[in-house]
């Protein structure tokens, strides 16, 4: 299955490519083994793996609540420009703090503009709506459409010739 879901990463990102958003999110559950996926894609693609919580975290810490707010897409744009294409993100829960005030997708389709990108989505892909959390849960997400290449790690991807959305049409 992994073997399967790499081929599905990289092929996204070949179709990325021609896309105003170069982003693939690798959509799975907590423990599914996406920090895995992601290490094993970013080593054979001679990238780095971000570990966002930890970056962000770091810069945020002497901003005040409402520079904080300001300040994170220049400082994810900045985090992102230092590492290699594709830059590969994983552990992203920090964008979802309500505190911070942020779209989450909208943030990875910022930075994605200029470089290809592909992130863990610690959620589900259910008919057709990407998930975060839990309805009722406050960091809960839920987006009708993506412009986005999804990879789940049950094999499913927008890539796929089954799947009838925009992004398989141009894949």
């Amino acid at each position: 299955m992994a073997e399967r879901i790499h081929d599905k990463i990289k092929r996204s990102l070949q179709a990325a490519e021609g896309l105003y958003h170069q982003l693939v999110l690798l959509v799975g559950e907590t423990g599914s083994g996406k920090t895995g996926v992601l290490r094993d894609i970013a080593e054979e693609l001679g990238a780095d793996v971000i570990n966002v919580n930890l970056a962000l975290s770091g810069e945020l810490l002497e901003l005040t609540a409402k520079q904080r707010s300001l300040r994170l897409p220049d400082i994810l744009d900045q985090i992102a420009a230092q590492g290699q294409s594709p830059v590969v993100l994983d552990n992203i829960e920090i964008l979802f703090d309500k505190d911070l005030k942020q779209d989450p997708l909208r943030l990875l389709q910022g930075i994605s503009r200029n470089r290809a990108v592909v992130a863990s989505w610690n959620g589900t892909m259910n008919s057709g709506r990407l998930l975060y959390a839990e309805t009722g849960h406050p960091e809960y997400r839920s987006y009708d459409s993506v412009d986005a290449l999804i990879v789940a790690m049950d094999g499913t991807a927008t890539v796929d010739p089954a799947n009838n959305n925009r992004e398989a049409g141009q894949a």
